[in-house]
């Protein structure tokens, strides 16, 4: 099952539309692919602050960057296929 791990943090108008398309894409492969989801806001790790501070949103899949500020639905979509 492919991991999806949002890094974002309140208050970023590019967090919540990476959210809104992560949820989409899952939304419209849970047929076919299960996929787990967790978003993670950096201000409660200093480490992920200094880390991610200015590319947030940050999308992993499965540990490995996937992208940052802007998620291409269709390439998400397609990632997740892949490891499917």
């Amino acid at each position: 099952m492919p991991r999806i791990t949002l890094y974002s943090k309140p208050g970023c108008h590019l967090c919540e539309d990476a959210r809104s398309v992560v949820d989409d894409v899952v939304g419209r492969l849970e047929a076919s692919i299960s996929v787990s989801v967790e978003e993670i806001d950096i201000l409660g790790d200093p480490a992920l602050q200094t880390r991610y501070g200015e590319e947030i949103p940050v999308v992993l899949i499965d540990g490995k960057m996937h992208t940052y500020w802007r998620v291409d639905p269709a390439r998400l979509e397609k990632a997740l296929k892949e490891l499917s």
